[in-house]
């Protein structure tokens, strides 16, 4: 990559917004505090006419505010990325804060190095700032959610050469959802997929694997504080508002992830959440491996997880004439 910082590539940040003001300014705060020059990226964020400050948070830094129509937070992806100037897009969210300073400026390099990886994913390290329940979710699942842990594929370390780590599914499997809090795709990928017509984010990802881009990248120990949720009610009520969102999207598109050879079904799933038997298991595997005792996180969070699904199923199937439903469940 050409150290100019005038022939770096351009790097756009898009965001779907909706009265995200509590959250945002950190958010945007680790974005301003890159090593990446400012006059090389740009922030938009599809912004579904917040009330509060998040549209004056977002002109602080100097981000691009569109009004955001759509009925769900794909359309306002798909509405900032068809907005966005970047050769590197990086899908980020309001609960997200880059980790470290030189997080884009290492991953656009790696991705301009390795043209087999479709992208960059995030490390979620803990932090300080939120609770042992959200650092469990996050940092310890990796995937904020028991039933999509259970479903997702291992991801194999294919080789690590400095920071640069390059992964990939076994053979047979494309289970696992890329591509969201900090992903970084080339907008030449994207363009590939024909993104600009059906972005969401894990289904990017996975028409990439589908053509012959098995592999991705991440940079050791960087990523995205992922502050998802910082309570367990406030996780079931998330959960419910995913699922509203999830069923939503399947309205218009069939690929689905978790249809992809997962490692088990997502009957069995939901069963190991509620007979307690298989979370056991895994608590007492995590504290022995790594002493976390956060994992005593999953025994509550595996059934709150089957609740908070089943809740959004019924809300789906009883409230689904809302135009704007997904954004009248947000916690």
């Amino acid at each position: 990559m050409p150290s100019d910082s005038q022939s770096l590539p351009f790097v756009s940040f898009i965001m779907p917004t909706l009265n995200v003001g509590a959250i945002l300014d950190r958010c945007l705060a680790s974005i301003a505090r890159q090593t990446y020059p400012r006059d090389r990226y740009e922030i938009i964020l599809a912004d579904a006419h917040s009330t509060d400050s998040t549209r004056e948070i977002a002109k602080k830094y100097g981000a691009i505010v569109l009004d955001d129509n759509g009925k769900n937070m794909e359309e306002g992806k798909r509405l900032a990325l068809e907005k966005s100037r970047g050769q590197y897009i990086i899908s980020v969210d309001s609960d997200n804060e880059i980790t470290h300073s030189d997080y884009v400026e290492l991953a656009v390099k790696a991705l301009a190095q390795n043209p087999q990886a479709l992208g960059v994913e995030s490390y979620y390290p803990p932090s300080p700032k939120m609770s042992s329940f959200c650092a469990y979710l996050t940092h310890l699942l990796h995937i904020s959610d028991p039933i999509c842990w259970l479903m997702s594929a291992n991801p194999q370390l294919v080789e690590r050469v400095g920071d640069v780590e390059r992964w990939r599914l076994p053979e047979g499997t494309f289970s696992y959802p890329l591509g969201a809090n900090g992903f970084v795709f080339r907008r030449a990928d994207l363009e590939s997929v024909k993104a600009d017509e059906h972005f969401q984010d894990t289904h990017t990802a996975l028409h990439m694997m589908r053509a012959g881009k098995r592999e991705w990248l991440r940079i050791s120990g960087r990523g995205v504080h992922h502050y998802y949720v910082q309570t367990l009610w406030m996780f079931i009520k998330k959960r419910r508002r995913a699922t509203v969102h999830f069923l939503r999207v399947q309205e218009e598109a069939k690929t689905n992830w978790m249809k992809e050879h997962p490692p088990v079904p997502l009957w069995l799933a939901a069963l190991y959440c509620v007979t307690f038997a298989g979370p056991i298991f895994h608590v007492l595997r995590g504290i022995f491996r790594n002493g976390d005792w956060r994992w005593l996180w999953h025994l509550p969070a595996c059934p709150g997880s089957v609740l908070g699904n089943a809740w959004g199923v019924w809300t789906y199937k009883t409230h689904r004439h809302v135009k704007n439903l997904v954004s009248h469940l947000k916690p």
